[in-house]
């Protein structure tokens, strides 16, 4: 049973190409089951999270951090009686717009676009790829997907102004995102915490020493797992340490959330769309144990000197093969080099890039750059 203030998919503002319903699946399936079965999604596979291969294959990968989050959503969603169906298809298709060399690619992308005078946002990039890129069905360009997937592609971490981004008018920047959209931003926030310290302390950049000392939270459910198996081995008291973190984390957004939605007084969607604040959100308590765990990686691990060769790759690869093809558009491909006649010709050019996969990047500039 969905709470009163869940969208429901019978009452979906539809898709922008009118299409028969299916047999036997609603529309948001069919949204979560278009993005699954996208390009774009599994080119996530070979797109950098924090680590690159060079450290190991065991690590979170552009993907692999998707399927974790929509895993986080759902159970969130579930408990709090949201339409299921939407989180998932909002949490697998959120990170989509990503380009390659993961945070340090965007801002190395958006960097390049700034002297060009535009700008590069992962989230607005996403939402051109399911409208324009995708080319699955004869019957319309792009993924065709439902108003309220595409308004949480724009909506779930960021509100716009209509007056800054007209061209997103359609999707009510004024008013709130629903619930669905509005807990993505926190599934993910938790579920990168946790795996960017579990991938951290397997890559030996981050010591347990250290951890334990910097993350009360952890040292907190550290003490009580080594209390429990005493005799277990460090890993195992690790994993047993970070698995309470995250029951911790989404446990505390479940019942924090419902308290804000009691307190609010919202009880339909428009209550939620109307609300003056954003709803899913962690206690004060937790909220600080979860910006302590991510000062913590930003200082130790985001940061640190042994992942800098990555992100200056990131910033040479882009910034050149970008100049590159600005120089010598007549040089990407055909299908690229049509789009310049709608478009400019710096923004082709970062759809271009943003597509590719770590290794197709390499490969390029291997070509044009050497």
């Amino acid at each position: 049973m969905l709470a009163d203030y869940a969208v429901q998919v019978e009452r979906s503002r539809g898709r922008r190409f009118p299409e028969p319903q299916h047999a036997y699946r609603n529309d948001f399936q069919r949204d979560r089951d278009r993005v699954i079965h996208s390009r774009a999604f599994r080119r996530l596979e070979d797109k950098t999270q924090v680590f690159t291969r060079r450290y190991s294959d065991h690590f979170r990968n552009r993907l692999t951090h998707t399927i974790e989050v929509a895993q986080i959503a759902r159970t969130i969603g579930a408990q709090l009686g949201l339409n299921v169906d939407l989180v998932e298809a909002l949490a697998l298709v959120h990170d989509v717009g990503h380009p390659p060399f993961g945070h340090a690619g965007e801002k190395a992308l958006d960097a390049v676009m700034r002297q060009h005078g535009f700008s590069f946002d992962h989230n607005l990039h996403a939402l051109r790829i399911v409208e324009h890129f995708e080319l699955r069905y004869a019957s319309f360009r792009g993924l065709n997907l439902t108003f309220e997937v595409r308004e949480g592609i724009v909506k779930h971490s960021h509100d716009y102004s209509a007056l800054e981004f007209p061209g997103l008018a359609e999707y009510l920047l004024d008013q709130r995102p629903p619930l669905e959209a509005q807990l993505i931003d926190l599934a993910d926030e938790i579920g990168y915490d946790t795996a960017d310290l579990d991938d951290g302390y397997e890559s030996r950049l981050l010591r347990l020493e250290e951890i334990r000392q910097a993350v009360p939270v952890f040292e907190r459910f550290y003490r009580e797992v080594d209390e429990t198996y005493p005799q277990a081995i460090d890993k195992l008291k690790f994993n047993e340490t970070l698995k309470r973190v995250l029951d911790r984390l989404v446990g505390d957004l479940i019942r924090n959330t419902g308290e804000q939605i009691e307190a609010a007084g919202v009880r339909t969607l428009d209550d939620i769309r109307a609300c003056s604040r954003r709803l899913v959100s962690l206690s004060a308590a937790v909220e600080r144990e979860r910006r302590e765990t991510k000062d913590f990686l930003y200082q130790n691990l985001y940061l640190s000197a042994a992942l800098a060769p990555e992100k200056d790759d990131a910033g040479r690869v882009i910034g050149e093969l970008f100049e590159f093809w600005m120089a010598q558009p007549e040089r990407l491909p055909l299908s690229y080099q049509e789009s310049t006649r709608a478009e400019p010709l710096a923004r082709v050019v970062c759809d271009y890039i943003a597509g590719m996969t770590d290794n197709f990047i390499y490969e390029q500039y291997e070509i044009y750059c050497r």
